[in-house]
């Protein structure tokens, strides 16, 4: 099941054609990770006092449609895949039923220093109710 976070455009986002900056749409998305972490039991300060982080290694965004001032947009988050030491994420960003961005991207669970380790099993089994159906 997908994660939803809803967010309301601020006007300090926009970029001079009053549009949501682009770099803004990529700060959306992280914070929607970051809520559904926190929702799993797992936010950063969780995390960094198991000794770990999640690090973005790769990442592709597609913009589809502007966003404005006071539109109010929900970004879907879901889990692709995890293997023992990288995840694959989807996100998608809405505003009503307009699919307005989407992104995808590879993380990678790190120690404080940097060096890759296996996921914490807690963490892979919480990511499971936010997997993306097979076949999507």
């Amino acid at each position: 099941m997908a994660h939803r976070y809803p967010i309301k455009v601020r006007f300090y986002e926009l970029d001079p054609y009053a549009h949501l900056n682009h770099s803004v749409y990529v700060q959306y998305f992280e914070t929607a990770r970051i809520e559904l972490l926190a929702e799993a039991g797992f936010d950063l300060t969780e995390m960094a006092q198991r000794g770990v982080m999640i690090i973005v290694t790769e990442i592709h965004t597609r913009f589809l449609a502007s966003a404005s001032m006071g539109d109010e947009v929900v970004v879907e988050t879901e889990v692709l895949g995890t293997k023992r030491v990288t995840t694959r994420w989807r996100q998608r960003m809405y505003r009503g039923d307009e699919l307005i961005a989407e992104q995808e991207l590879t993380a990678a669970m790190t120690n404080l220093e940097g060096k890759p380790v296996r996921f914490v099993p807690e963490l892979l089994a919480a990511l499971e109710s936010y997997r993306a159906p097979t076949g999507t």
